[in-house]
């Protein structure tokens, strides 16, 4: 009787324990990790996805990286997502170095493009060939955004296709960002490296410059890429990320509220998300 008593006790550990593990497994499948490059778009994108799963009862980590260390990431399984893989072109030379390790969802937008651009008071330029042999009226300059990134690698490309003599500034988003407005507000000659969807296109008044020799390529998308592996291991979570998709529009305006003083793109995500439910339920 000793026996069987003890028996039927450890087996009921056993079963404890066997649920503890289960409950602790399924506490695990609930976390999820997205990396992101600190691009307005990228921003945005990356909040308003994390309140839709954290909506579900998902625990998201959000992690900013360089463009390389975000597509190294979701390939190394260090982190489980990316909503801003920009292809074909920008991110095209991670793409196919890690292709066979990621997986490809396919666009969250579309429409996207990258290039230079200038106030439209600048009216003698109008497209890349017009600066050459008048750099000096641009600063001789033109101001880019993060070492590395793919808009950089392109506007190298496009500084020796055109045969231009000026220096690509190195910065991010925010310093780009921040000599464009001071040189908007003297009605200053420059040159930035930027791309669309942004907010700036909707606080001032730019042109993207005309690019004869496809130095930039052409319309991009921004992709939705996961690790291996993340259909089987969170299936619900996979069948959100894949579904997931924002137009130009949405995402410009959100920006333009992530522009404005004290603004907290957590909570703007959370308000654009409150206020498009029928368009967030088609990713559920």
């Amino acid at each position: 009787m000793l026996n069987g008593m003890l028996k039927r006790l450890s087996a009921a550990a056993l079963g404890l324990g066997l649920l503890a593990g289960a409950t602790a497994a399924q506490a695990a499948d609930k976390s999820l990790t997205i990396a992101y490059v600190e691009w307005s778009d990228a921003v945005v994108a990356t909040n308003v996805i994390k309140t839709v799963l954290e909506d579900k009862g998902y625990k998201v980590k959000i992690v900013p990286l360089s463009g390389a260390a975000m597509w190294q990431a979701v390939a190394t399984g260090e982190a489980d997502a990316m909503v801003a893989a920009w292809l074909p072109a920008t991110h095209q030379a991670y793409f196919e170095k890690l292709k066979d390790k990621v997986v490809d969802l396919g666009p969250n937008v579309t429409g996207a493009k990258i290039g230079w651009a200038v106030p439209t008071y600048l009216t003698d330029i109008n497209s890349i060939e017009d600066l050459k042999g008048h750099e000096d009226a641009v600063g001789a300059k033109i101001i880019g955004i993060d070492p590395g990134a793919g808009l950089m690698r392109a506007s190298e490309k496009a500084i020796k296709d055109y045969d231009l003599k000026v220096k690509l500034v190195e910065g991010s988003d925010a310093t780009m960002v921040g000599a464009l407005k001071d040189a908007y507000a003297k009605k200053e000659p420059i040159v930035v490296t930027t791309w669309t969807p942004h907010w700036m296109f909707a606080t001032w008044q730019l042109k993207y410059l005309a690019d004869p020799k496809a130095s930039f390529g052409g319309e991009e998308t921004v992709n939705t890429v996961v690790r291996l592996g993340l259909d089987k291991d969170q299936p619900e979570a996979y069948a959100i990320l894949n579904a997931f998709a924002l137009s130009l529009d949405d995402e410009q305006k959100v920006m333009v509220w992530n522009n404005e003083a004290g603004a907290d793109p957590a909570a703007t995500a959370r308000k654009w998300v409150d206020e498009n439910k029928d368009k967030v339920a088609a990713w559920k």
